[in-house]
């Protein structure tokens, strides 16, 4: 049995090779922006309605409901009792106007499941448990409760803090205030929390891809990661393309892609899909399983340099394309561009470059 392949399938998370450089643009801070930040007063009832019609979001991702019925239960009793409840932060989008939910998805789902008498997943009456039994609120649900408690529940206010970019006119800034926002229990990978601001058919196009065959023998894992690192390579390869388009960070860099590809055509979408899976199959076919990791887990570098010359080069793959890719991650200075400044501007190009030189040049 080779150990070595079985122990990178059987883990949750892919091992990416640790790089100084990568590292710190992961956890790099965001630059300078211009925001207004403002609170406003919801009623229970007003958050409800604007839920339902959609201008209130509260992204689809990984980190789902979560809170026990108990929880959810005392949220709702505090409402009733008059009591304190902590705020929400809502950002709102320049384009459309309309809010979404950065901080705050746990409280504001347990009142609509309450109002709307199911709670979660359950197909049973939501009534509140976990309480003192000798609450009047003990296992109502919102329908058992009389008429003066429903009406005092429904306009019940909840404060937002809501959140709107000025300057620049883009909405960058949503990333990095998300990112400082949601750090209940373990904060959440920079894919995570692309895939929740950006949310849309471009997120489930990339998770349809992250499953093809191909692609899981080059990260030598069969099931997809559970912080989605492998689906932000897939971002990378893609965002990367056209070198002479990209700035650091790489970490906004990608998120400005993600934004920029959130409503994308079909057939953009098909376009990239064919070249996607094209060059993870030529990459497989020519190097095998698992080439990208040089020595301790996969390299990013290495990874978006050869896939990019692979797709740029995809009808012409020489006879010898193996022993061009050991010379290639043998060369001095191709070394250099994946293993320090490897975001950088010039170092990004530079070894796209040489990966497309040395790989196909004849």
């Amino acid at each position: 049995m080779n150990t070595d392949s079985n122990s990178s399938t059987s883990t949750l998370e892919l091992e990416l090779e640790s790089i100084e450089s990568e590292d710190e643009d992961y956890s790099s801070s965001p630059p300078e922006y211009r925001i207004i930040n403002y609170p406003a007063d919801f009623t229970l009832e007003v958050l409800h309605q604007q839920w339902k019609s959609e201008e209130i979001i509260i992204p689809p991702f990984q980190r789902r409901f979560v809170w026990s019925k108990p929880q959810a239960s005392k949220l709702i009793e505090s409402f009733l009792l008059g009591l304190p409840v902590p705020g929400i932060f809502l950002y709102r989008e320049r384009t459309t106007g309309k809010y979404l939910v950065i901080d705050g998805q746990q409280r504001l789902k347990s009142i609509f499941f309450y109002l709307e008498g199911k709670y979660f997943l359950e197909t049973q009456v939501f009534r509140l448990r976990g309480l003192n039994k000798e609450s009047r609120f003990y296992e109502k649900s919102f329908e058992e409760l009389n008429e003066t408690d429903q009406r005092n529940f429904k306009n019940s206010v909840l404060r937002a803090s809501i959140i709107q970019q000025i300057d620049p006119e883009d909405s960058s800034s949503i990333y990095h205030i998300f990112e400082r926002l949601n750090t209940g229990g373990t904060s959440l990978a920079n894919q995570e929390i692309r895939n929740c601001i950006y949310h849309g058919k471009f997120v489930q196009f990339l998770e349809n891809l992250n499953n093809f065959p191909d692609w899981r023998k080059i990260l030598g894992k069969n099931n997809p990661d559970k912080r989605s690192k492998d689906i932000e390579l897939i971002l990378r390869f893609f965002a990367i393309s056209d070198p002479s388009e990209y700035k650091m960070p790489m970490k906004d860099y990608l998120s400005m892609f993600m934004k920029s590809h959130r409503n994308a055509s079909e057939e953009i979408m098909s376009a990239m899909k064919g070249r996607f899976e094209n060059t993870c199959t030529n990459i497989v076919n020519a190097l095998g399983e698992k080439p990208f990791h040089i020595s301790a887990g996969m390299n990013s570098a290495v990874f978006d340099s050869v896939m990019n010359a692979f797709s740029g080069n995809s009808t012409k793959i020489p006879p010898d394309i193996k022993s061009r890719y050991d010379r290639l991650i043998s060369d001095d200075g191709y070394k250099n561009c994946i293993k320090s400044s490897t975001t950088d501007e010039r170092t990004v190009r530079t070894r796209l470059e040489l990966a497309s030189e040395l790989l196909f040049s004849e």
